[in-house]
Formats: C-alpha cells, structure tokens, sequence
C-alpha cells in the first residue's frame, strides 16, 4: 500500500458525466481519492453521501474528492443520479490505479476468499505528495475525519 511521503502515481481515467480525469491535473489542490469496493451498495453509498454532504467545505480547504472503483462510467452515472451525488467518480475498469496504489488484495466475507478493493483513502498534496492514508477505513465519521485533515494539511 502507498505511505505518505510518497508521490501518488498519477493517472488518467474515465469518469461520470464522460470525461476525463487527471491526478497531475488537479494541481495546486489537495485531493482527496478514496477507494471504494462498488457503486450502490450499503456502505459505499453511504461513503459517498457523507463526502458529498461536506463537499463545500472541502472545496473551501482548497481540495477536491474523487472517488475510484472498478465499476463502469455507465454504473457510476447510474450512481450519483440515483443519490445525488455530488464527487467526482473515476473508473478504473482494468484495476491498473488500484494495483498502483496497493489497495487491490484478497478480502475475506461468511469464510468466502475473494479479490476486491480495500476501502481506502488517500490525501495527496498540491505537490502530488501523499500526506496521509487511511487503511481499512470505516465510513461512520470518516469523511469529517479526512476534512479536518485536509484543512490543517
């Protein structure tokens, strides 16, 4: 997994609304790329709606919140038009940014081994530095815990 002090590795993805998104070119803000395993389910909506409920005030901390899964362009419009959203989504169908980042691994659920994304969240510097990551993260009070973060950063 990527540890701060790192350079986050850059890329290009597709995301909702069509589109493009580049990591570089977000620069000089802060961004906030958090990881989660799939569109519409219980704790990646409700993930998803807390960044979106605070996204003034990240905006005012001079950062930006992407959110990245393997899902489809077409499933994440299908997303944030069903909730609201208001994140930008990128898609990372062939898992290249997953694997760069180190949050592609083997999950465990009911005794079942499976391959999945690890929810994760990574705050990466105007610079392209990653200041801190969050492992393993659970949703109740996150995104707060990441907006504090981001406005001391």
């Amino acid at each position: 997994m990527i540890e701060a002090g790192a350079t986050a590795p850059d890329f290009t993805l597709p995301r909702d609304g069509g589109g493009e998104i580049t990591l570089s070119g977000l620069r000089p803000k802060k961004v906030v790329l958090y990881f989660y395993p799939k569109d519409d389910t219980s704790g990646c909506t409700t993930e998803a709606l807390d960044f979106t409920r605070l996204r003034e005030d990240f905006a005012a901390a001079d950062t930006v919140v992407v959110g990245l899964s393997k899902d489809s362009v077409k499933s994440h419009d299908k997303f944030c038009q069903k909730h609201g959203l208001g994140v930008i989504l990128a898609s990372d169908e062939n898992g290249d940014t997953c694997e760069r980042y180190g949050v592609w691994g083997e999950k465990s659920m009911y005794g079942r081994k499976y391959m999945g994304i690890e929810r994760t969240t990574v705050l990466i510097g105007g610079d392209g530095k990653v200041l801190r990551v969050w492992p393993k993260v659970k949703v109740a009070g996150h995104a707060e815990e990441v907006l504090e973060t981001a406005r001391s950063a």
